[in-house]
C-alpha cells in the first residue's frame, strides 16, 4: 500500500506508546454482540444482513445507517442496554492479560480506544478482569467515533504523545483505516475478527493474536522485534 512503512521499518523504530482496540483484540464479545444486535434488528426491523462488514464501526455510526435519524438516539439507547446488561461469554483473547500487564508494569503509556460506549467499555472490561489502563477512550469521548480518526487523536492526546509515534493494534479494517488517517505510526492487525487478506492492505504487520507478538519494553517504549505472523507481503517472521 503507497506511505505504508516497510515490515523492517516497523520492527526498527521504538513507540512511545500503545493504541489497543478493545472487541475483537483483546476481548471477544462475539456472543454476546450477535445475541444484543439480532434482538435489536427484530425490535426495529431491520434485516440484519445489513450489519455485515460493519465490524469497528460505533454503534451510533451504523444505526445512522439503518434507521431515520430521529429515532437514532432511541435505538442507540436500546442497543446499549441491551449489550451492557448481557456480557455472558465475553472472554479475554490470548495474550491480553499478559500485554497489558507488561506495558503497565514497564511504564509505557497505554490507552484502550474502542467503539463501545463508556458504560459497555466497563462493563466488558469488568467481566474479563483486564487490568484498566491509565487511558480508555470510548465512543462517548469524540463526535465522530471510528471510522473517523478522532478516537485515536485523543487516545495519544491524552497520552501526551504524538500519533506518529503510536503503535495501534487493531482487529478490524476500519479501525486501522482510522488509525492511518490519525498518522498513527505502526500498525498492527490481528486476525480474530478478520480476514488476514483484508487486513494486509492496511496494516503493516498482521498476526493470528497480540500473543504473538514479541515487544521489548525499556526506557518506557515499546519496541517490536518480531511476530509469530507474516507482514503484508513479506515472509514469516517468527
Amino acid at each position: 500500500m503507497p506511505g505504508t512503512p516497510s515490515l523492517p521499518d516497523v520492527l526498527a523504530r521504538p513507540f512511545a506508546a500503545v493504541l489497543l482496540d478493545m472487541d475483537g483484540t483483546l476481548v471477544d464479545s462475539t456472543p454476546s454482540v450477535v445475541r444484543s444486535w439480532l434482538r435489536w434488528c427484530g425490535e426495529y426491523g431491520v434485516d440484519p444482513a445489513r450489519l455485515a462488514g460493519q465490524h469497528g464501526v460505533t454503534a451510533r455510526n451504523l444505526i445512522a445507517g439503518l434507521l431515520p435519524a430521529e429515532q437514532g438516539e432511541e435505538a442507540f439507547r436500546r442497543i446499549e442496554r441491551l449489550e451492557v446488561e448481557d456480557v455472558e461469554g465475553t472472554t479475554l483473547l490470548p495474550g491480553a492479560h499478559d500485554l497489558l500487564v507488561a506495558l503497565r508494569d514497564a511504564g509505557v503509556p497505554t490507552a484502550i480506544v474502542t467503539s463501545s460506549s463508556g458504560p459497555l467499555a466497563e462493563a466488558r472490561l469488568g467481566a474479563t478482569a483486564l487490568p484498566h489502563p491509565e487511558v480508555v477512550v470510548t465512543a462517548d469521548d469524540v463526535v465522530r467515533g471510528k471510522p473517523f480518526p478522532d478516537p485515536w487523536l485523543l487516545g495519544a492526546e491524552r497520552l501526551g504523545v504524538a500519533p506518529a509515534d503510536c503503535l495501534v493494534v487493531e482487529d478490524a479494517v476500519a479501525g486501522l483505516r482510522a488509525a492511518r488517517d490519525a498518522g498513527c505510526g505502526g500498525l498492527v492487525a490481528v486476525t480474530t475478527t478478520t480476514d488476514r487478506a483484508d487486513l494486509a492492505e492496511v496494516a503493516d504487520l498482521v498476526v493470528g493474536s497480540v500473543a504473538d507478538l514479541r515487544v521489548d519494553l525499556s526506557g518506557g517504549q515499546a519496541r517490536l522485534t518480531g511476530a509469530a505472523g507474516t507482514s503484508p507481503g513479506g515472509p514469516p517472521t517468527a
